[in-house]
């Protein structure tokens, strides 16, 4: 049987298997220096956290350091990492709101021994109130993070930040904290629809906060090949974004969906699954990028 007389399906296998076999002997570069990275999208549900997760544990597998900062009060990026958040254990609020070093919340993720979290707590609901009224409220976090770099001998090769989705206090210390914002577009109508109000909010940070910070890349996630849509949206974003999109898409997965019911990514779940492979390639991609 040749490409031309096999069906959707076997020629997706068989895609599936040329791309496991290229991964088995993939490396990626380390960076010189710690890349502090904030994903960020002001629509939910685009697959912010799982691609925050899922970087991270590709990155981690390949032997870089990766330490993952769980802004969301919703706690999905600790729960994916198997890192206790409940309300008695210290977290990110600690130390952005009280006086706690990050270093002393940063906890170790069972799954995989180079990847760390600051977990989310349900604390964490009321920290954009409370910070409304303290000195320095956009740049707590930033001041965080350059205190732990400046304590531990084993910098990180990445910090993830994984943003709520909204423009709020926390999403704003996370930009002005990060090096670069790294946006996740799901394949569907209004796709678009909360990313100009992300960047019009990155400009407005890089005038009078942290000039340093931008868009550096843009990941389709949710794709569906078979549907119009998804080809359609794709193409829409690309035309947005140009240089920006990555070459990698996310496919709609189970196996990505069910990953965080056993507190584990897709890449420590099922890690040749169809998702796991096109979080592997996005890793590389990202961490290819970075180089300069």
């Amino acid at each position: 049987m040749t490409d031309n007389d096999a069906t959707p399906l076997a020629t997706e296998l068989m895609d599936l298997t040329r791309r496991r076999e290229i991964l088995r002997e993939a490396t990626a570069p380390l960076p010189p220096s710690t890349r502090i990275v904030a994903l960020s999208n002001q629509k939910g549900g685009v697959g912010k956290t799982t691609t925050a997760v899922n970087i991270a544990a590709a990155l981690a597998k390949l032997g870089a350091r990766v330490l993952v900062i769980d802004l969301d009060p919703q706690g999905n990026a600790s729960t994916a990492l198997g890192v206790e958040h409940t309300a008695k254990v210290q977290g990110v609020y600690e130390s952005i709101i009280g006086s706690v070093p990050l270093v002393d919340v940063v906890r170790q993720s069972p799954n995989n021994a180079n990847l760390t979290c600051v977990p989310a707590t349900i604390n964490l609901a009321g920290a954009e109130i409370e910070l409304v009224s303290a000195p320095a409220r956009e740049t707590r976090l930033k001041s965080a993070i350059e205190e732990y770099l400046a304590t531990v001998e084993d910098k990180p090769h990445y910090i993830f930040i994984d943003c709520p989705p909204s423009l709020g206090l926390l999403t704003l210390n996370a930009l002005t904290a990060a090096n670069e914002v790294f946006v996740p577009i799901q394949a569907e109508y209004y796709a678009l629809e909360g990313v100009t109000m992300l960047w019009d909010n990155i400009a407005m940070v890089q005038k009078f906060l942290n000039p340093r910070v931008s868009i550096t890349g843009v990941l389709l996630t949710m794709y569906d090949p078979r549907t119009n849509l998804s080809r359609e949206v794709a193409d829409e974003v690309k035309r947005h974004f140009p240089n920006l999109v990555f070459r990698s898409v996310i496919p709609r997965s189970v196996r990505v969906s069910e990953a965080p019911s056993y507190q584990q990514t897709v890449i420590d779940y099922d890690l040749d699954s169809a998702g796991g492979i096109a979080y592997r390639e996005a890793a590389i991609e990202f961490a290819e990028r970075g180089v300069y």
